[in-house]
């Protein structure tokens, strides 16, 4: 005799079943309102950013005799590679990120510590650069990353001690200053700026007195006025800026500047059209990196400029409603710092282009042409992500979404009960 198949009791099949649908639900749950502002500012300008690269770059790469397409399909690439890991990231838990901040302090510098290698070169001056199987990275720009969390670790693990200016300049200024040192180290002013921001917005955020954060920032500012002044090239450049008859000295230092107004001033309301800029036949440096600002004014004109700064407003309107209504300080230092860092060294760019502020060279975050800076800020906007899932609120939609699916199992058990009375 066959022994008789035993099949599964049915209590424990449905649990099998309701964990199942549990486990979909929680993938399926909605995301808070947060979660959804960050990710569409940054995928629209990001799509952005790579149509305005095609279009600064199309005229002078046909001139050289490449593909009109060459370094915009590069770009692509890099935002291939970019928009993935920030959907991954934005999947990892806050504990994860905790876990990581040293880790990825450690790999930003040893990272950025390459450019003094036979790997490095320098450009405009500035030694930031590696060159890896033919492809340019700046380690900098990774290192923004891993200082925004490693800052944020520190000052959430020392959160009851942060009334005493011992416990929050040790170890944080020591350590900031050696990660801030190697870029420095590297002539890179304008990155090394960036960073001390990224550290100031991380202690604001982190509820530390105020004359305890004042310190910090005097620090700062007399550090870059003494960089600066002790810079031959940067003093240069400073009193140009300062210039009122910038025209006069259009062949020299002004010259840059110059063609961005005139770029921008060219376009009017609506702008020349997309692709007839004139200022990207090689007449104005770096169309596609630092001054693709001006690119987009001269060809959508001013409807396309504030299209751009509309997008950032929205994008730090999601950041800083994550910062408000989180619970943990870790997730509101790191979001901070990362909110600073990006929108910052937006209005910085914008500012530079505008004539605000003196050339720095710092690129327009999802939008100038550079691989390495679209993935980090990419990242950055994943771990934004990632921190938007851990609001109280979302946590409350998942858990109403599983209970929802269990209630509505439990009347459809229900009802197959009833039939088969």
């Amino acid at each position: 005799m066959r022994p008789i198949p035993i099949s599964p009791e049915p209590e424990q099949s449905g649990r099998r079943g309701l964990a199942a649908r549990v486990s979909l639900g929680r993938v399926f749950a909605p995301v808070p309102s947060e979660f959804l502002l960050i990710a569409s500012t940054t995928l629209l300008l990001t799509v952005f950013g790579l149509v305005m690269v095609l279009s600064a770059t199309s005229a002078t790469a046909s001139a050289r005799g490449e593909a009109p397409w060459d370094i915009a399909l590069r770009q692509v690439v890099f935002a291939v590679i970019g928009i993935p890991l920030m959907l991954i990231a934005s999947r990892l838990p806050v504990s994860f990120w905790k876990r990581i901040a040293w880790p990825a302090l450690i790999f930003g510098v040893v990272f950025q510590l390459l450019v003094f290698t036979p790997l490095g070169y320098s450009n405009d001056g500035n030694r930031n650069w590696i060159m890896i199987a033919g492809f340019q990275a700046q380690p900098s720009e990774f290192l923004k990353l891993g200082l925004a969390l490693w800052v944020a670790y520190v000052l959430f693990r020392k959160q009851t001690l942060l009334t005493k200016w011992q416990h929050v300049f040790i170890p944080l200024v020591p350590v900031a200053m050696l990660a801030i040192g190697t870029v420095l180290a590297g002539e890179d002013l304008g990155t090394a700026m960036i960073l001390v921001l990224i550290v100031l917005g991380a202690l604001f955020f982190s509820g530390v007195r105020l004359r305890i954060f004042v310190l910090p920032a005097i620090g700062a500012a007399a550090a870059v006025a003494f960089l600066a002044v002790t810079s031959p090239d940067r003093m240069r450049r400073f009193m140009s800026f300062l210039n009122p008859n910038c025209l006069a000295d259009y062949l020299n230092d002004c010259y840059q500047p110059l063609h961005g107004i005139w770029g921008l001033a060219s376009g009017g309301i609506f702008g020349l059209g997309l692709g007839n800029s004139r200022e990207k036949y090689d007449w104005l440096p770096a169309a596609a990196n630092d001054y693709i600002f001006a690119i987009v004014g001269e060809e959508l004109g001013l409807i396309g400029c504030a299209v751009v700064l509309t997008l950032f407003a929205l994008f730090a309107v999601g950041a800083f409603h994550v910062i408000r209504k989180t619970d943990d300080p870790f997730v509101r230092i790191a979001a901070g710092g990362i909110t600073v860092w990006i929108v910052g060294q937006a209005l910085i760019n914008i500012g530079v282009v505008l004539r605000v502020f003196p050339v720095l060279g710092v690129p327009l975050p999802f939008m100038s042409q550079g691989g390495t800076s679209l993935v980090s800020v990419l990242l950055a906007s994943g771990v934004l992500l990632a921190f938007a899932r851990s609001l109280p609120a979302s946590v409350a939609k998942r858990e109403a979404a599983i209970q929802q699916a269990r209630t509505a199992r439990q009347r459809r058990e229900a009802r197959a009960a009833r039939a088969s009375r």
